[in-house]
């Protein structure tokens, strides 16, 4: 499968003499270590596991420790708008030396950090989401790490139709309070289910507190196979999309293996969100040794993975070709 990484020695920056003194030297010069703003989209660090974790380690393996040679502001706004914003505002206030934002952070801090560079982390289309001005250069205060959304929900829909090739209807669960991703998994999903000639319904939740109601008005609407659209309202009730999904006897797509742990899914297919996280602090470590953000290129993942729970095509009744399970990537029995 074509990927569309930009490998990483292509992400060398080189530092010339006009460039700015690196924050990392005035740091050591005045005695102040420097300070990351971390913004992230859940409650807690323990909901944000393994993200949370895979952050520090990604610090770690740089040889920073937290304390000693950096200090780490993180915010936690429980996917609440107004938090998100008031969150920004606290770390921008704290003049942080580079903010950090995870994806849906990244949209409320897009346009909100002003000169202070931005690394963001899993926005799915950068330059179509207007962060970038494009991804070998993006020409603006922030760069950071893609998820390489497009055509990945139509890679999605495509393969829950050929573990069911006798799919009748499909959904896309989407989060309306990300207007800009749901858009653009909608049309994705369209023009696929369009190609495929399967019928495609649209449903929202904007909240936890929503997806059942979701769920049940997909068994209404008599909806047979549905794909998860990424993002990390769904990430964070993961657990619940699992427990719906078996109770409501309908077979889902995600995005990531770790929204597949969760349990509950038929079908996973993007890459490993974890490894995209601890991705993160190689583009912090560049900017404190002097990189600016406007030509550090943006990083697309290298690998994506198919996955198939053979568990939960047993409980549903499925039969996993034999031509699809070769080109997974792992079989989950």
């Amino acid at each position: 499968m074509p990927t569309q990484s930009l490998r990483r020695r292509d992400f060398a920056v080189l530092v010339g003499g006009a460039m700015a003194w690196p924050l990392a030297a005035r740091a050591q010069e005045t005695g102040k270590i420097p300070t990351i703003g971390v913004l992230w989209h859940a409650g807690s660090a323990e909901e944000e596991e393994p993200f949370f974790g895979a952050l520090r380690a990604g610090f770690k393996d740089l040889g920073y420790i937290e304390g000693q040679n950096i200090r780490l502001e993180h915010r936690f706004p429980n996917e609440v708008p107004d938090r998100f914003k008031s969150m920004i505002a606290e770390l921008v206030a704290l003049n942080v030396d580079v903010f950090v934002s995870i994806t849906p952070a990244s949209y409320y801090a897009r346009d909100a950090t002003g000169a202070i560079p931005h690394v963001f982390v899993m926005v799915p289309d950068p330059v179509g989401m207007k962060f970038v001005e494009s991804l070998a250069r993006p020409g603006g205060n922030a760069t950071g790490l893609s998820i390489l959304a497009t055509g990945l929900t139509r890679k999605r829909l495509q393969f829950m139709h050929e573990v069911m090739p006798g799919l009748s209807s499909v959904g896309l669960l989407v989060n309306p309070m990300v207007a800009a991703s749901a858009r653009a998994s909608t049309e994705e999903a369209q023009v696929a289910a369009a190609e495929i000639g399967l019928p495609l319904r649209i449903f929202e939740a904007g909240s936890l507190d929503e997806l059942e109601g979701a769920f049940d008005a997909m068994s209404s609407a008599g909806i047979r196979g549905l794909i998860i659209a990424a993002g990390g309202l769904f990430y964070q009730g993961r657990a619940i999309i699992a427990k719906l999904a078996i109770s409501h006897r309908l077979p889902i797509c995600v995005w990531s293996r770790e929204v597949m742990d969760a349990g509950g899914a038929l079908l996973s297919y993007g890459p490993s969100l974890a490894a995209v996280v601890r991705r993160a602090p190689t583009y912090v470590d560049k900017i404190l040794k002097g990189a600016k953000p406007s030509e550090i290129p943006v990083e697309q993942p290298t690998k994506i993975e198919l996955l198939i729970n053979l568990n939960m095509a047993k409980a549903f009744g499925i039969e996993v070709p034999q031509s699809l399970l070769a080109r997974a990537d792992e079989v989950i029995e």
